[in-house]
């Protein structure tokens, strides 16, 4: 930074991009060739690449925005208007799967029976399971704001232990969602309902999964102190992420669990 005359932060060449690339790769074909072929070993070693590439990338910049002081606050301010944007496509991502739902259900087709649920799908019961997992969400979404604020306040103590309940509760819903999807009297090949629902459920779960892997990574960086009053976006994207996933749910069980059953 001494020899910089600007704010900004230009990102040193990196091979985490590549491996990444690769990764995505080797996982993509992995997944048809266990598919067709039963083998596993492709899918395995992208997953694994995958991971170093995680945990490496992650390590650059934490190192730069703790330790090496690149994060300006102009760097500060596209990073936000970055994990917007990001959330905004996540947004629309999830819109089509809406889409999808009403177009089937709001105008259900002789084929299916002309009613929704179609003929012969027994729905899961939107006030067992999955008020439940609502419940868990929620909470979740309150120690989230109790960790930002106590953040926020120099109280380390506090936003540690909000973050861990966090944590636990985030896990709690994916067991609870993996519970159900065991249980349900359905399956994905269900016709259009079944297809519907677990690939609208299914990736809400997979953004829970990732959400807690970004506040498992953000409860790592509190107990080593990376984060202070002033300097804490890490965290920040990572709540910014829970409360939209949070959203996203309560869309999920309006629609889908309560009024589509």
């Amino acid at each position: 930074m001494t020899h910089q005359v600007h704010a900004y932060h230009m990102v040193d060449p990196s091979p985490w991009p590549l491996t990444g690339a690769v990764a995505a790769l080797l996982m993509t074909s992995g997944l048809a060739i266990w598919f067709h072929f039963n083998s596993i070993t492709l899918i395995m070693l992208g997953t694994a690449l995958l991971l170093l590439t995680m945990f490496q990338w992650w390590r650059d910049i934490i190192r730069e925005s703790t330790y090496q002081g690149h994060h300006t606050p102009p760097v500060q301010k596209g990073l936000r208007y970055g994990m917007i944007l990001f959330i905004t496509s996540e947004v629309f991502f999830f819109l089509g799967f809406f889409w999808a739902f009403f177009h089937s259900s709001l105008a259900p087709t002789p084929e299916i029976g002309g009613c929704w649920p179609p003929t012969g799908v027994m729905p899961l019961d939107p006030f067992s399971v999955p008020l439940l997992n609502t419940a868990v969400l929620l909470a979740s979404g309150v120690t989230v704001t109790w960790a930002h604020h106590s953040i926020m306040e120099g109280e380390h103590k506090q936003a540690t232990q909000a973050l861990t309940l966090t944590i636990f509760l985030g896990c709690y819903f994916t067991i609870l969602q993996a519970m159900e999807y065991y249980e349900a009297p359905f399956t994905i090949a269900e016709g259009v309902y079944g297809a519907t629902f677990f690939v609208a459920t299914g990736f809400h779960g997979l953004h829970v999964i990732i959400g807690t892997s970004f506040l498992a990574v953000c409860l790592m960086r509190q107990t080593n102190f990376h984060f202070t009053m002033e300097h804490h976006f890490g965290f920040e994207a990572a709540a910014w992420y829970w409360h939209f996933v949070d959203v996203v749910w309560l869309f999920l069980y309006i629609s889908i669990y309560w009024w589509g059953s």
